[in-house]
C-alpha cells in the first residue's frame, strides 16, 4: 500500500510537469500558425489529455468490463465540467467567447443528451439499457462533423486579423523580453507533455484502482470516481496551468474538446467494438453529466458577462463533491 501511495505522488508530479509543457508548446504553435488558442485547446490539447480515457475505455470494452468503459466516460465528463471548470474558476475567473457559448458548449449539451437517449432506449420496450454498435457509429459520425466544423473555423482567420495579431504579439514579445519558442521545440514540448500526462495518468489510475478494489468498491463506482478523476487529471492540470498563465482559450477549449472526444469518439469506438450494457451506470449519473453541461452553459451566459466567476466555480465544485459523496454512500 505504501508503494501505491508513493507511485500516486510520482504520477501527480509527472502530470503537473506534462501540463506545463503541453500548455506552453500548444500556445507557441497557435501563435506560429495564427490559430486561436481555443482551436488548439479543442483539438491537440483535448485529444492528447483524453488519451487515458480512450485507452482505458477501449481496453475495458475488449475485456467485457462495460461498467468501467461507460463509467469512465460519464464520470470523466462530470469531472471535466464540474471539477475542472469549478477549480479553474476558483483560481481565476474564466472569460468565455460568445462564439463558444453559441456553438461549442451546445455541442457538449447535445452530445450528453444523445448518450442519455441512447442509454435509455431499452426502457421504452422493457429491454436492457445498452449502447449498441449502431449508437456507436452514430456517435462517431457526429464526431466527424465536430472535427470538420472545428478545423473549418481554424481556417477562417482573416489575413488582416492575422497580421494585426502578429504585430501585437511581436510587440508584446519585445516588451516582455521573452524569446519566441522555435517550432521544433514547441512540438517537442507538446509530445513530451502528452507523454508525461498519459504515463502519469496511467500510473495514477492503476494504483488508485488497486487501492479501491482492495476495499471492495464496485466496478461501476470505480469507473465513475477514481478512474474518472484519475483520467481527468491531465485535463485538470492542463486547464489550471493554462488559466494561471493567462491562456483561457486553451483552458476552456481543453474541457469542451475533452468532453466531446470522450462521448463521441471514445464511447463511440468502444460501442462499435462491442455493445455496452449500462449495468451499474444509472440515469442519475447520465443526468448529472447532462446537467453539468447545462450549468456550464447557463453560468457562461449569466447577465451577458460571459464569465464563470469564483462563486460559480465554487458552486460547481461543491456539486461535484456532493455527487461523489452520494455515489459512495
Amino acid at each position: 500500500m505504501i508503494l501505491n501511495i508513493l507511485l500516486l505522488v510520482v504520477s501527480l508530479a509527472m502530470i503537473l510537469y506534462g501540463a506545463s509543457w503541453l500548455t506552453d508548446g500548444g500556445s507557441a504553435v497557435a501563435k506560429r500558425f495564427g490559430m486561436s488558442e481555443m482551436v488548439i485547446g479543442l483539438t491537440i490539447v483535448a485529444f492528447g489529455t483524453s488519451a487515458p480515457e480512450l485507452v482505458i475505455s477501449l481496453v475495458s470494452a475488449l475485456k467485457g468490463s462495460a461498467g468501467l468503459a461507460i463509467g469512465n466516460v460519464v464520470g470523466s465528463n462530470i469531472a471535466n465540467v464540474l471539477l475542472i471548470v469549478g477549480v479553474v474558476a476558483l483560481v481565476r475567473p474564466i472569460r468565455i467567447e460568445q462564439s463558444v457559448l453559441t456553438r461549442e458548449i451546445p455541442f457538449v449539451v447535445l452530445a450528453s443528451v444523445a448518450l442519455l437517449a441512447a442509454g435509455n432506449k431499452g426502457s421504452l420496450d422493457g429491454g436492457e439499457n445498452i449502447v449498441t454498435r449502431v449508437d456507436g457509429i452514430m456517435l462517431l459520425l457526429f464526431f466527424m462533423v465536430f472535427l470538420r466544423y472545428t478545423f473549418s473555423q481554424a481556417t477562417k482567420v482573416p489575413d488582416s486579423a492575422s497580421e494585426e495579431k502578429g504585430i501585437s504579439e511581436s510587440k508584446e514579445t519585445e516588451e516582455t523580453g521573452k524569446k519566441e519558442i522555435p517550432l521544433w521545440r514547441a512540438l517537442l514540448m507538446i509530445g513530451g507533455g502528452l507523454a508525461a500526462l498519459i504515463w502519469g495518468g496511467d500510473i495514477f489510475v492503476d494504483n488508485a484502482s488497486r487501492l479501491a478494489f482492495s476495499i471492495g468498491i464496485s466496478e461501476a463506482v470505480v469507473g465513475l470516481t477514481i478512474v474518472a478523476v484519475g483520467t481527468s487529471l491531465p485535463e485538470l492540470a492542463t486547464s489550471v496551468v493554462a488559466a494561471i498563465k493567462g491562456h483561457s482559450g486553451i483552458a476552456v477549449g481543453n474541457v469542451i474538446g475533452s468532453c466531446l472526444f470522450n462521448i463521441l469518439f471514445v464511447l463511440g469506438a468502444s460501442a462499435v467494438i462491442t455493445p455496452l450494457p449500462l449495468g451499474g451506470i444509472g440515469n442519475l449519473d447520465m443526468l448529472m453529466m447532462t446537467g453539468a453541461a447545462l450549468m456550464f452553459w447557463i453560468f457562461g451566459w449569466k447577465i451577458g458577462d460571459r464569465e464563470i466567476t469564483r462563486i460559480e466555480g465554487g458552486v460547481m465544485t461543491l456539486c461535484y463533491i456532493a455527487y461523489i459523496v452520494a455515489l459512495l454512500n
